[in-house]
């Protein structure tokens, strides 16, 4: 693109940029593609030349395409460049979608450009293509071929993604009437120019009841419990040992993964640092651990994510067996202790769809929650049904004075197409959570939330995050400690006072993740509970290095503790206000990150990756930032040396 280019250019010379002008220029370059491109032509050009290649099947044609442009692939004879003779639309499209880059951001959660660009003209073509009258099944066979033809993944991966996200894309487009910017906007926040909507701006309703003097805790000594936290375990049934564990799909390690080339690309016995799920052995391996290291256990905060990664290729049916039996697994090695589950996003299928109450029929979510019901009352009991089965949340008292709340955080998941309909408190969850912690703050209970997806992770829709936020500052001396997970990595959250931005709260542990998917040791994490109040005394992360493991794959893993946080931190307590200075640490001393980050990979070595100065700071910036989209005003003025900073603007990374 030309503003592209004079960047390159204006780089070069070390001249100094108008980051203005220059952002101005991009978002006017790729509206005026936008408003070039004609839906109808582009599928008419391609259906075109995949009329021209009717002897070719899909997989032949994108082989083919990919190689020697569009014209090899009608005349495998010419050597013209094809990309010039897709045709006008067609070529348009496919630069503003900027598939790759798309499929990277999506799949790390790194919302940027190409996402936001890639969603306004993906919308713009849905809303055009379904609003002009196209039938569902018209609108699959043209996704499939659009998928297959450009390799956007595998054929296999093109059909069962298009069978398992089409019908629903269809039913909520079709009832959509808001502006492509507008849904990209609530969708990817930051990355795509927050712009103020009225459809999709709401503020949870708080109780006129003056809020009481926070407590001055003490946050050591007392009376403890010992808290067990799992997190996206992630089990794989079909795992295979010795199949390819690197066959360039998002997730390998079955017998369908393809041929083993190179014997380094086998899958271990006991896992795979590539993009493979957990076996079942390593999770009951882990199992046999817990209940020999840590035979006091008093609970276990258990906080989904259960199925595999293979999302092309779930049912209904398949998840289903899968939450099954993951419960059947913790009843069998843990009978005698509380598990208090709460529900991840691969739970349902398609993943990330979790439609509100207001949706019925063949859309509801109600196969899901009711499974739920029947799995999780053997824990929590029969009266938490009418909640679990409206929303996927509940509230249980564990302890006398300790309440547990598990919150449902698919509701604020910004890949959950739902919310576009209505994201106004889906399910009244969050009015719910005021009126339990309202009664909690009565009766002097304290409280902990435990959910899947973190409130300041950028994949929670930022109206959801703010007013979750508002909720935390409200009653930050009933909540004492929160728990999550979904990153899989190791890490936390740190809530601020809404008017002092530099006292800490409140915080959110974010459990690391039990499967290795991808570059990681299983792990999980052991809580050191103060039974009067619910304060967090210490934690402990444990793990089993799976090089070492599989070396030896008749022996059992070697399942370690990776560190304590009040001993490897130097932390007096885990005060909220102590992890806040711990942070500012972080970011002067080079030897206290090195630490934290290898225990935020899970002590693995080779697979870590490299971790520079944008990684850094955008790290840190998690850390701090328990509101999500908010990253501009969370990072800035934080520290002395810190100038203003956000994930999206590119100018403010190497400030």
């Amino acid at each position: 693109m030309k503003c592209l280019i004079g960047f390159l250019i204006i780089g070069s010379q070390a001249a100094p940029i108008n980051q203005r002008k220059f952002q101005e220029e991009m978002e006017t370059e790729i509206q005026e593609k936008l408003e070039s491109l004609n839906i109808t032509l582009a599928f008419d050009e391609l259906e075109y030349y995949k009329n021209m290649s009717a002897n070719l099947d899909d997989q032949g044609f994108s082989d083919r395409m990919m190689t020697d442009g569009f014209l090899g692939a009608i005349d495998p004879g010419s050597n013209t460049p094809g990309s010039r003779y897709i045709g006008k639309h067609l070529s348009t499209l496919l630069e503003v979608l900027q598939l790759g880059q798309v499929a990277y951001e999506v799949e790390h959660s790194l919302f940027g450009g190409a996402s936001c660009t890639a969603c306004k003209a993906g919308l713009m073509f849905l809303s055009f293509y379904i609003h002009s009258g196209v039938e569902l099944e018209r609108l699959i066979r043209d996704a499939n071929m659009m998928c297959s033809t450009f390799s956007m993944v595998s054929p296999v991966m093109c059909k069962g993604l298009v069978k398992s996200f089409g019908p629903e894309v269809y039913w909520i487009v079709r009832k959509l009437h808001h502006s492509p910017e507008e849904m990209c906007s609530f969708m990817f926040g930051e990355a795509c120019s927050v712009r103020y909507n009225p459809n999709y701006d709401w503020d949870v309703l708080l109780p006129p009841v003056p809020k009481p003097q926070p407590t001055n805790y003490s946050y050591t000594g007392g009376e403890t419990i010992k808290v067990l936290h799992l997190s996206d375990t992630h089990w794989d049934p079909y795992y295979e040992e010795g199949s390819n564990a690197n066959c360039g799909k998002p997730m390998c390690c079955r017998r369908t993964s393809g041929p083993v080339v190179d014997k380094a690309d086998g899958a271990g016995h006991w896992g795979d640092y590539r993009k493979c799920d957990t076996p079942l052995r390593t999770i009951e391996s882990m199992y046999r651990h817990v209940n020999l290291a840590h035979p006091d256990l008093d609970l276990i905060y258990w906080t989904g994510d259960l199925p595999p990664h293979d999302i092309w290729n779930q049912t209904k049916e398949a998840n289903l067996k899968v939450l099954h039996g993951t419960s059947q697994q913790l009843r069998e090695y843990f009978p005698n202790t509380m598990i208090i589950p709460a529900l991840g996003n691969h739970e349902s299928a398609p993943v990330d769809s979790f439609p509100p109450p207001f949706v019925s029929g063949d859309h509801s979510i109600s196969w899901l929650y009711s499974a739920l019901d029947k799995e999780w009352s053997n824990w929590i009991g029969n009266g938490h049904s009418p909640t679990v089965n409206y929303g996927g949340y509940f509230s249980v008292n564990t302890a006398p004075g300790l309440r547990v709340i598990s919150m449902n955080m698919n509701y604020c998941m910004n890949k959950n197409f739902w919310l576009l309909l209505n994201s106004t408190d889906p399910a009244e969850e969050l009015k719910w959570l005021v009126y339990e912690l309202q009664l909690s703050e009565f009766k002097g209970e304290k409280v902990h939330i435990i959910g899947h997806i973190p409130p300041g992770h950028v994949d929670c829709v930022a109206v959801w995050s703010k007013n979750f936020n508002r909720i935390i500052a409200r009653y930050e001396d009933t909540v004492t400690a929160q728990f999550y997970g979904h990153t899989h990595v190791d890490e936390f959250e740190i809530f601020y006072d809404a008017e002092d931005k530099r006292k800490a709260t409140n915080i959110a542990y974010i459990g690391p993740s039990v499967t290795t998917y991808y570059g990681l040791n299983p792990r999980y994490r052991i809580y050191e509970v103060r039974a009067a109040d619910g304060i967090v005394v210490d934690h402990e992360t444990w793990f089993a290095d799976l090089e070492e493991a599989n070396r030896f794959p008749e022996r059992e893993p070697y399942w370690q503790k990776l560190y304590s946080a009040r001993d490897a931190y130097n932390l007096e307590s885990l005060s909220p206000q102590n992890w806040d200075k711990y942070v500012r640490q972080l970011e002067l001393n080079s030897t206290a990150f090195t630490q934290f980050y290898e225990h935020y990979h899970s002590g693995s070595k080779d697979s870590r990756p490299e971790c520079d100065l944008i990684c850094k700071k955008k790290i840190i910036c998690n850390l701090r930032s328990s509101q999500s989209h908010a990253s501009k005003e969370k990072c800035s003025d934080y520290h002395d040396s810190w100038t203003p900073w956000s994930y999206f603007n590119i100018f403010s990374w190497f400030s």
